[in-house]
């Protein structure tokens, strides 16, 4: 074997998180391999973040009246990931990016072969590599849901939708989370005749029930079909007059789509990279990822298939961690403020617990709620949404917060900061918010909270 293929790391996957764990890495000074078997800078770059959020701006100006048709939007979603001209992104940027760090990048297919042992295929001939450490950030994939007839289709998935150079003649979304429901604005807003199927009572079902219900409100108020309650069970290939496809839904109605959106959840890919071999077995459930990120000595677990929650400013996170773990760090990754976004028109965001979590977890708190329609941010913006705090009396702290409305995912983030550090609402109503703003509203809610606690109500 040769000295330059043994490693401090070897990183299989170079997205968000992999990519994370390689900067800190090599800033630290270790050596460092990041294996891809297809793009480096992962999903995020060029099939889901920032195409997806690009395509909403576009559509939030075309529905304004803003000279940005869809032509203008695809030639700058285009732009966006590298994909001018081409079918496939380029991923130079990222690869250079990690070269320029000092990390190696490998593009091939990466499997473990025993402890601190990596054999990445691909090329002429295998090429096997040496870790003190593997750090496995491969992300995940589109769910592809058992529906009868789906075979006799070629579904979208995400990265079809969010890099479509055609709109379709018309759209079913199966899937109310946060693909499903920023795509089918996206597609509405352009005037494509669009249903979303929603599994839940309501859509985005894991927010708090306020941002669910305002961007309901948004999609509706945008023309999206939007059927709660009901899940595909039956999809017939071109079966309308049309010549869109037919989908039967659970409660025996059904809806019509020239292309069918799977929106349903995610996958994780960890089957065939040979965690059987370190003693790790995934064929019936993701592996028991340990505080520190571990799965086995030696072997990190990072990004969506280490949970709590799968966002790509989480994976990030963890790729710095486990590095830094590694490394000897008294370090463990805090998860007890995971900001929560989506980028519909309105946006939402959240973090922590809502009232009835935070009352199921055994806490005694209280909630605070203003309609945002009716505060001066309200007014000027001729926006409509809410914010919410959720305030534990004991601790006189923020315990949980959730806003929709203007800037949501910028605001939300002074709540992310009140609960990493446990500030108390005193230190919150004594802030200075400016005005006229949606964290100006926030803050009014600080002092309400503040005079409750001080009334002992």
């Amino acid at each position: 074997m040769m000295e330059q293929d043994a490693f401090d790391f070897v990183i299989i996957g170079g997205g968000p998180a992999g990519e994370a764990a390689a900067y800190m890495a090599r800033a630290r000074g270790a050596s460092v391999a990041v294996v891809d078997r297809e793009l480096f800078g992962g999903s995020c770059p060029f099939w889901a973040c920032m195409p997806s959020k690009t395509l909403l701006h576009a559509a939030a100006v075309h529905a304004g009246g803003g000279d940005y048709d869809w032509s203008h939007a695809s030639d700058r979603r285009d732009y966006m990931i590298n994909r001018e001209g081409t079918d496939t992104p380029s991923d130079e940027g990222h690869e250079h990016g990690l070269e320029a760090a000092g990390a190696v990048a490998i593009r091939g297919t990466a499997r473990l072969a025993g402890p601190g042992t990596v054999v990445v295929s691909g090329a002429a001939e295998d090429r096997t590599l040496r870790a003190r450490h593997v750090v496995i950030a491969v992300g995940s994939a589109p769910t592809i849901p058992s529906i009868e007839g789906l075979e006799s289709i070629t579904p979208w998935t995400n990265r079809e939708a969010t890099t479509t150079r055609t709109l379709p003649e018309s759209l079913v979304v199966l899937g109310a989370g946060p693909t499903g429901i920023e795509m089918a604005q996206v597609f509405a807003r352009f005037g494509v005749p669009t249903v979303l199927v929603a599994p839940h009572e309501t859509v985005n079902p894991k927010d708090h029930p306020r941002n669910s219900a305002a961007i309901e409100a948004g999609l509706r108020r945008d023309g999206v079909d939007i059927r709660t309650g009901v899940r595909a069970v039956h999809i017939e290939a071109r079966a309308a007059t049309s010549g869109a496809h037919r989908v039967q839904l659970s409660d025996g109605s059904s809806v019509e789509g020239h292309e069918i959106l799977l929106a349903v959840g995610r996958t994780f890919p960890l089957s065939d990279l040979g965690l059987d071999t370190i003693g790790v077995d995934v064929s019936s459930r993701p592996p028991a990822v340990t505080p520190d990120l571990r799965i086995a000595d030696g072997v990190f677990l990072i990004g969506d298939p280490s949970g709590p929650e799968m966002h790509t400013h989480l994976a990030h996170y963890q790729g710095e961690i486990a590095v830094r773990i590694a490394l000897g760090d008294k370090v463990r990754p805090d998860y007890s403020a995971i900001p929560r976004a989506v980028y519909t028109d309105p946006e939402a965001a959240g973090v922590g617990l809502t009232l009835e979590q935070a009352i199921d977890a055994g806490f005694d708190v209280f909630e605070e709620v203003v309609d945002l329609a009716m505060t001066a941010k309200g007014y000027v913006a001729e926006a409509s949404g809410h914010v919410t705090i959720v305030v534990d009396r004991r601790s006189r702290s923020l315990r949980g917060a959730f806003i929709a409305g203007p800037a949501a995912s910028e605001v939300i983030h002074e709540a992310v900061l009140a609960i990493k550090t446990q500030t108390t609402i005193d230190v919150l109503a004594d802030t200075i918010h400016a005005f006229p703003t949606t964290a100006r509203v926030m803050g009014g809610l600080f002092a309400q909270a503040l005079r409750r606690l001080e009334d002992g109500t």
